[in-house]
């Protein structure tokens, strides 16, 4: 692509691509923060989400448009209360408060945050009260959504009441300083008209132009990467999902045949994946991919490993490994021109998911999509979907044209099944999850479910139980079904099955994975739980 055609491509989009001059979202804890930055970016206008612990520097890097301040579990009167720079409020923009992040502003101005005789969680009624640009538009009434201890007793100077419930001041501002402040959650979709009092702040109260859109992503991501990658080779770590397919077109329409995509068979893979991938990427959609069947290597790397992180970076440094084995091969053959840069599928909730609002970052998990990624890489990381949530990488995916087939594939960890077989892997027991995991995503298939929920697939606990089979007594293996709806991972509720394909699913397995007696569903929402089980 041209400079010229990404030009004509942004003007297509209406505004030139930005992660500037948007709205910066500032991480207390809240279960709903990444809901409030996908909301920002359903209107076009980027949002980043940064630890309520961001210095001043780090917000105006960003040159935000405005600021809004997260919900959070804690009370603003703790002494482990999440801390936040004061400083913020005197950068000139617009701020909006949501839940902890009103109380926190009432704290810090001068207010007086207490206690609530009565806690308000779920649906109330709000009351508005006279004009204000957050309720621009909307009824005197609205149904919200509440989640809160604590509430707002006295307004600091300068603030008026815009809100009301039964029993709170459910929201406040002062116009002249552009601060505002809600006690309920305008972000989920329980509140009603809430996307439009979110809008409401975007436009009326920031003035924010729209600068986030899928055709002026792909543009302005192919002439970043096309500048990054300065004329050098590129290496992809392609797995066939869509995070890893939808990186590996972006940087192909960057740099041409400089990409080599290269799939590993880690033996950690689902039945057939190996070679079925490798026929669609190269069949259907054209690309230069080296398939490397490395599978026993990784087993033997993993061989009586446990810990879940240490199964992760084993892995991680072995895919690297691999690559710099490969990359000297491809550059002995390619004149000397060397690889420089390795390709991820790295998404924004990898990023974020990562920090820890009380501080310094605390690693949840290892992230990247080839696992735990050593320190001193040989390569340079080209990672040009960081920024972007699940749907919108498949929204991204249809404008560039991928099939259908990979936009609806359910996610996949980088380390494979070595995260969803519980303790030490073995070639027998990933055997019995290759089948039982055939069982689950075939039956979900079978009953129209697969486009409809998030991910879908089998773990193998490390239980044995008594059973029955025939007339004998049987002391096998535990299978766990998972089968979650989301809408970015961020966060999950287990799906509601329908009762007769759970008993195919159970019944199936138990008669064809020879190893296996017992099949249990799990019902665990994220939070508490992960989707993945380590």
């Amino acid at each position: 692509m041209t400079s010229e055609s990404a030009t004509a491509l942004h003007q297509e989009s209406g505004a030139p691509m930005s992660t500037k001059h948007g709205i910066v979202v500032l991480d207390f804890g809240g279960q709903y923060t990444q809901l409030i930055a996908r909301r920002i970016r359903e209107q076009e206008v980027f949002s980043a989400i940064l630890p309520c612990t961001a210095t001043i520097e780090e917000i105006r890097a960003y040159q935000p448009a405005g600021i809004v301040l997260s919900g959070g579990p804690s009370s603003v009167y703790d002494k482990d209360a999440p801390p936040c720079d004061p400083r913020v409020l005197e950068l000139g923009v617009p701020v909006l408060g949501i839940c902890y992040g009103m109380q926190w502003l009432a704290h810090a101005m001068g207010g007086k945050v207490e206690r609530a005789d009565r806690r308000e969680y779920g649906r109330a009624q709000l009351e508005i009260e006279g004009k204000s640009a957050l309720f621009t538009g909307l009824p005197a009434e609205l149904k919200i959504w509440n989640s809160h201890g604590d509430h707002v007793t006295e307004l600091p100077p300068g603030f008026q009441v815009t809100g009301r419930t039964d029993n709170a001041v459910a929201a406040f501002e002062n116009a002249e300083k552009k601060i505002y402040g809600v006690e309920f959650h305008p972000e989920v979709n329980h509140t009603e008209r809430g996307t439009e009092i979110l809008r409401n702040f975007v436009f009326q109260a920031c003035a924010a132009k729209r600068n986030w859109s899928r055709a002026g992503f792909i543009a302005e991501s192919v002439e970043t990467i096309r500048r990054q990658a300065d004329g050098a080779r590129a290496i992809c770590a392609l797995s066939g999902g869509v995070d890893s397919t939808v990186a590996a077109a972006l940087v192909h329409r960057a740099i041409g045949d400089r990409l080599t995509n290269i799939f590993v068979n880690t033996g950690l893979l689902r039945r057939n994946e190996f070679e079925d991938t490798l026929e669609m990427l190269r069949d259907r959609l054209q690309l230069n991919v080296m398939g490397v069947d490395a599978s026993e290597r990784f087993l033997a790397k993993l061989a009586g490993v446990i810990d879940p992180e240490q199964k992760r970076k084993i892995i991680g440094a072995e895919f690297i490994a691999i690559f710099a084995e490969e990359a000297r091969t491809l550059a002995a053959g390619a004149q000397g021109l060397p690889v420089k840069f390795l390709v991820q599928g790295t998404l924004y909730p990898d990023v974020i998911e990562s920090v820890s609002v009380k501080g310094p970052s605390a690693v949840i998990k290892s992230h990247h999509n080839v696992g735990g990624l050593p320190k001193d890489m040989p390569f340079g990381l080209i990672e040009p979907l960081r920024d972007l949530f699940k749907d919108e990488v498949r929204q991204i995916g249809r404008e560039l044209g991928l099939p259908r087939e990979i936009l609806t594939k359910h996610p996949f960890p980088g380390p494979g099944l070595a995260v969803r077989l519980l303790g030490d892997i073995t070639p027998e027991k990933l055997a019995t999850l290759r089948a039982a995991d055939a069982v689950v995503v075939e039956e979900i298939r079978r009953a129209g479910l697969y486009e409809k929920v998030w991910q879908a697939f089998a773990v193998l606990l490390p239980v044995r139980s008594v059973g029955v089979m025939g007339d004998f007594r049987t002391y096998g293996s535990t299978i766990a079904v998972r089968v979650v709806e989301s809408q970015d991972g961020m966060t999950s509720d287990w799906s509601r099955l329908p009762m007769e394909t759970l008993e195919r699913i159970s019944t199936r397995i138990v008669n064809e994975v020879p190893e296996v007696n017992r099949v249990v569903y799990d019902v665990s929402s994220k939070p508490p739980s992960t989707i993945e089980w380590e």
